[in-house]
């Protein structure tokens, strides 16, 4: 990552750089798909350089799939915010991004998921946790809105619902996995909800 002379090297910046480099080429082919030497060159930075900022090619896996979670679940939030009040409206919204994803080239899955099934440490376990955990606030958010009588209880039911459409977009049914999760996850919502009439 050449600096031109007389300039002032942010650490911040640099890091922030590799991240976003980094992020699409371990999401297409995989943590262990890409070795060191490789994503360096990839990236643009020395294996001196990387090894600075992050420690370890782990280092910076952990770094990616922490800015990955961010960018996800931020992204869900933005389209359940932009459709409105309305909770069915809103739970519409997360699926229909989903279905817009699954439909993309570059679609591959979960990152979080498939970290956590190719690095079985406690660390990349950690941030799938937490992911996890940051759709579930969302939904949650989703069924209380709605009236469910157990929010918590449906929250983790369309987590279910997102994260076995996902996997069964990869692996199986791209086309329908996003339409059947976004009926049943509506059906859902209708039947646990309190003022909901049935769909």
């Amino acid at each position: 990552m050449p600096v031109a002379k007389g300039s002032t090297i942010d650490p911040a910046c640099t890091r922030a750089t590799i991240v976003e480099a980094a992020m699409p080429l371990l999401y297409e082919r995989g943590l262990d798909g890409v070795g060191v030497a490789e994503l360096c060159a990839r990236v643009g930075v020395s294996k001196e350089t990387l090894y600075r900022h992050f420690g370890t090619k782990d280092g910076l896996i952990e770094a990616v799939l922490h800015k990955r979670s961010e960018q996800v679940t931020r992204w869900l939030a933005g389209a359940a915010a932009a459709a409105g009040d309305d909770p069915r409206d809103q739970l519409t919204a997360v699926f229909d991004a989903l279905r817009q994803w699954y439909d993309e080239p570059v679609f591959r899955g979960c990152a979080m998921l498939n970290a956590a099934a190719q690095h079985h440490v406690e660390a990349v376990r950690a941030i799938t946790a937490r992911h996890l955990d940051r759709y579930l606030e969302l939904l949650t958010g989703i069924a209380e809105r709605a009236g469910a009588a157990d929010p918590h209880l449906l929250g983790r039911q369309l987590l279910i619902l997102v994260e076995g459409a996902t996997v069964v977009a990869a692996h199986q049914d791209a086309v329908g996995a996003g339409d059947h999760a976004r009926q049943a996850a509506l059906t859902l919502l209708s039947t646990a909800s309190r003022t909901s009439p049935p769909a």
